[in-house]
């Protein structure tokens, strides 16, 4: 599961993904600074791993990540290849949800490529370029669709409906996220892989005054993201470049707290992708490893355990399983049966955030 940065040019996705992983984009101040997407495994921050590894003591600690992938400055034209347009598209269209960075800060030392800061102007710009790929998209299949139809398919015919639903939704402008479909049209889309279907975070990026508060682009931002129901979040990217280089968790404490802040900007951008992947953890816990698991919201307990190994999904018989409250509350697995809170589960069970879970498998 990928989450694509993407952006105007200059407005610090690079610094961001910097900021996000141990790799190290290359950051400057000028367009096209980044060619080919970087990816970086980012570890998800979570107390509860932190929790139960002080309970357990194990010889080893595992916590979950997600992939983030920070993709070239889009321009207008990038749709007709304008810039690296043509190669960036492909790269989104590779990610599975997008934080799209929008500058919400003036520094005449930092060039922007429109000549002036506007947020909701060049979020505008990428939803163009985006919506006239995927209109390049919804008009190719729909050709597709019209000569299947002629051979009388039922299907065929009902995906040209859909089609020229689509294809007038996005001339208007829209993005289709916002697109109302059936199961099986939402099969059709899903399939088609449409870079303006995919689920988006507003990442405002501010200057270190308005760290904890924001300022009024962010809030111009806001009330846009929440038309979208999309997310939107504020951080000073340039100060959580400086945070990053902090030796100590004592040293970045200090400096959070000289900004009013209570976590980094970092870990909020980080859980945030979590959620907009539709992402969440289960845990293992035994004294050699104490582990966090990425699954899908929806995940049952085999398909969990076959994030594990596939022999465990194959043969699951049954799952172990202990709340992280319970776990937590009563301070060891012992004390969790002695109280019968461990609950046996079979392979019907959806998979709660914060399980902790022991298979029982048979191959």
């Amino acid at each position: 599961m990928k989450c694509g940065i993407v952006g105007l040019p200059n407005v610090g996705k690079s610094t961001l993904f910097n900021c996000l992983s141990s790799a190290k984009a290359q950051a400057a101040n000028y367009p096209f600074c980044t060619i080919e997407p970087n990816l970086g495994q980012v570890t998800v921050p979570d107390h509860r791993l932190e929790r139960l590894a002080e309970i357990v003591n194990p010889q080893k600690v595992q916590a979950a990540s997600v992939e983030i992938v920070d993709i070239a400055g889009l321009v207008r034209g990038a749709s007709k290849g304008e810039g690296l347009g043509n190669q960036f598209l492909g790269n989104i269209r590779e990610t599975n949800a997008i934080i799209h960075v929008l500058r919400c800060f003036e520094n005449e030392n930092v060039t922007h490529v429109e000549g002036s800061v506007d947020p909701i102007r060049d979020k505008e710009i990428i939803d163009i370029e985006l919506q006239l790929k995927d209109l390049e998209t919804a008009e190719k299949r729909l050709e597709k669709a019209k000569k299947m139809g002629k051979s009388g398919g039922k299907e065929a015919k009902l995906n040209v409906a859909t089609l020229e639903r689509l294809v007038n939704f996005l001339m208007e402008g829209k993005n289709v996220r916002g697109f109302d479909r059936t199961d099986r049209e939402r099969a059709l889309l899903k399939e088609m892989q449409l870079l303006t279907d995919k689920p988006v975070l507003y990442l405002c990026n501010v200057d270190e005054g308005s760290a904890k508060e924001g300022n009024a682009y962010v809030e111009r931002v806001r009330i846009m993201a929440n038309e979208e129901r999309a997310g939107c979040l504020h951080i000073a990217v340039s100060t959580e470049s400086d945070i990053a280089e902090l030796e100590t968790y004592e040293e970045k404490y200090i400096f959070l707290q000289e900004l009013g802040l209570e976590d980094t900007g970092v870990n909020r951008v980080i859980r945030a992708a979590y959620d907009l992947l539709q992402l969440q953890t289960y845990f293992t816990a035994g004294e050699k490893e104490v582990r966090a698991w990425t699954i899908k919201n929806d995940f049952t307990a085999p398909q969990a355990a076959g994030v594990i190994h596939s022999d465990f999904e194959k043969g699951f018989i049954r799952a172990e399983v202990i709340s992280y409250y319970d776990y937590d509350n009563l301070g060891s697995e012992h004390s969790v049966k002695e109280a019968g809170k461990m609950r046996v589960e079979g392979k019907e069970y959806v998979v709660k955030d914060g399980d902790i879970m022991h298979f029982r498998f048979n191959v």
